[in-house]
């Protein structure tokens, strides 16, 4: 009979738009062909309504999963539930299309023996699951899906253990992962939405931070670190943390005979101007101890070449996608050292992908360092000109001026000096001077930077911003001629000075 059935554990699939109920049988009438579940599940989460009912036409499967068991008695046994029985849509359909209630066997079959109490009712394998399962059709258990869903493990009495895998695959009472981990939390979950705005009004906030600059000012502007009982340490600058072992001595380099200027460096050396007599003794020491003119000529090159590079740009201009905007650098050099050192820059730029044109007139007789250093930059390629007629006609991106010698005055009143620095002039472009002359001789072109060797000469404003190049004079031979000497580089090899 129908009524045999009330206090049964069912499972309900009423179709993918209703989904699937689960609950404990409370009553089945056959005359309305309709059955009602208290306590009821709808797809794995707790019903707001302590019952429903069904209609026959609505249900597309029915299962049994206990047989006269009560709503918290979950099974406890690890192999298949001999009590348990499916229930299928496969016998008599009514106009509907759902499953006749009064189909349900009256008693309930052994574990050797199903039979059906009714024409049109066929027996299935149990798959056992758990009771707040979500989809009982185990083609997606087949398919490897895996589904997060609430269980019965929350009604489930004080004193019950939980059931263990036995290692059926398909078969037995096999705990889900899922119910393991987030069974018991399903009732532990707020109806009620977290007030953010209410716990954050709690907060008091200025007052917290009256207590932490109550805290500082107590500790004369120190914040404490560590335990309380720690001593309390000072807070300092990223440029400030440095522990000096002793007070910075700005004056480290000192000459006999001071010249007539002082400059600094960035950091505040100060770096005082010697005189030109005073240069050439330092060059001639320097000389007798192997830094011959060679050496301090290819030193000047490659500090000379860095200065250009990064005026020209640096490596936002000198890239290997960028061929067709090469700068270039015109070298006006004059017959003397400071020609030579300009031609060796020149050959350093050359190597370095930019476009160079060397201007030097043609002399009967040259010196021996400006020989050997043509015949290196012409194994460039690159442009060497004597007459000013051949330089560019429009502006170029850098002009390099060697013309001035400190000893050689005379060479200001010969034709091609005055057209070569009338072009310098009127070309529009930024100059460069390598040690150029002292005060007192004339500029006769007007230079932007200029770039001093070893220690600065005293030069006028028309050499523009003044830079030192190390030309690697060890600190010994500054001494012989009586300078103390200091190195005011650091990590570079040129430096900016600025005029006291």
């Amino acid at each position: 009979m129908a009524s045999d059935w009330v206090g049964s554990l069912v499972s309900i699939h009423c179709g993918p738009t209703l989904g699937v109920y689960q609950g404990q049988v409370s009553s089945v009438d056959q005359t309305s062909q309709t059955i009602s579940l208290r306590h009821p599940f709808h797809n794995g989460v707790k019903c707001t309504v302590p019952e429903v009912t069904f209609s026959a036409m609505d249900i597309k499967d029915l299962k049994i999963l206990d047989f006269h068991k009560n709503l918290n008695d979950i099974p406890k046994q690890n192999g298949p539930d001999p009590n348990s029985t499916s229930i299928q849509h496969g016998g008599r359909k009514d106009k509907g299309g759902g499953v006749p209630v009064n189909i349900a066997p009256v008693t309930v079959p052994n574990k050797t023996e199903t039979k059906p109490q009714e024409e049109g009712v066929s027996p299935v394998p149990h798959y056992s699951k758990s009771y707040g399962d979500r989809n009982m059709d185990m083609t997606v258990q087949s398919k490897g899906f895996r589904r997060r869903h609430n269980s019965w493990s929350s009604s489930r009495a004080p004193n019950q253990a939980t059931p263990k895998k036995n290692g059926l695959k398909n078969g037995g009472h096999m705990k889900n992962k899922d119910d393991e981990c987030f069974g018991d939390c399903k009732d532990d979950v707020p109806d009620e939405d977290f007030d953010f705005e209410g716990n954050l009004a709690l907060f008091d906030k200025a007052a917290v931070f009256s207590q932490i600059d109550s805290s500082e000012r107590r500790g004369n502007g120190a914040r404490s670190r560590g335990t309380p009982g720690e001593q309390t340490q000072s807070r300092y600058r990223h440029d400030e943390n440095i522990i000096e072992a002793k007070p910075v001595v700005y004056r480290q380099i000192t000459v006999p005979q001071p010249g007539t200027k002082e400059y600094s460096t960035d950091s505040g050396l100060v770096v005082p101007s010697i005189s030109f007599e005073l240069h050439k003794r330092l060059l001639a020491a320097a000389e007798s101890h192997g830094l011959s003119l060679e050496r301090r000529l290819e030193m000047t090159g490659v500090c000379t070449s860095q200065m250009a590079l990064t005026l020209l740009g640096g490596p936002n201009r000198l890239t290997p996608k960028n061929v067709h905007q090469r700068p270039t650098v015109a070298l006006l050099c004059g017959p003397h050292v400071q020609g030579a050192q300009g031609i060796s820059c020149g050959r350093h730029l050359a190597n370095h992908e930019v476009e160079v044109i060397l201007f030097l007139p043609n002399f009967v007789k040259m010196l021996e360092a400006i020989t050997s250093e043509l015949a290196l930059f012409r194994k460039t390629g690159f442009t060497l000109v004597s007459n000013v007629k051949d330089l560019p006609e429009t502006p170029v991106d850098l002009v390099i001026n060697c013309l001035d010698s400190h000893e050689n005055g005379f060479l200001r009143d010969q034709p091609w000096y005055k057209t070569a620095a009338d072009w310098a002039n009127q070309n529009r472009a930024p100059v460069l001077s390598i040690d150029p002359p002292v005060i007192g001789q004339a500029h006769a072109v007007e230079a932007k930077w200029s770039l001093s060797l070893g220690l600065p000469l005293p030069l006028s404003e028309g050499a523009g911003r003044v830079y030192l190049c190390d030309i690697g004079i060890p600190q010994q031979v500054f001494q012989e001629v009586g300078i103390k000497y200091h190195s005011p580089f650091g990590c570079k090899f040129v430096v900016p000075l600025h005029s006291e």
